[in-house]
């Protein structure tokens, strides 16, 4: 079973809750067709807090909200074994006249 991060009573901003939205292939077709966008979040965060956090920075309403916590991936490092970090992905559900322009 995965670590999962100690819980905390500690008040998080918006932007300590959305790192960086993650923009791929599949993420792409998803916008397009879907109208969903996925982005890297606090292992920290709930549900409503990824809510808040992404209709305050981006001015949008979200209708849903899907998260994933990911396990980091062993990596060699010259002759040692290493992992990667775990991080949180959030997939994010917008009502159907909003959209969120990365480029």
């Amino acid at each position: 079973m995965a670590k999962q991060p100690p819980k905390t009573s500690m008040e998080l901003t918006p932007h300590q809750i959305v790192y960086r939205p993650l923009v791929t292939e599949k993420g792409v077709h998803k916008a397009t067709r879907q109208n969903r966008y996925a982005f890297q979040v606090s292992p920290l965060a709930t549900k409503t807090q990824i809510k808040d956090a992404i209709e305050e920075l981006f001015n949008v309403k979200v209708v849903a909200v899907a998260t994933q916590n990911r396990k980091g991936k062993t990596r060699r490092y010259r002759a040692k074994l290493g992992v990667t970090d775990a991080w949180k992905k959030a997939i994010v559900k917008l009502g159907g006249e909003y959209k969120i322009d990365f480029f």
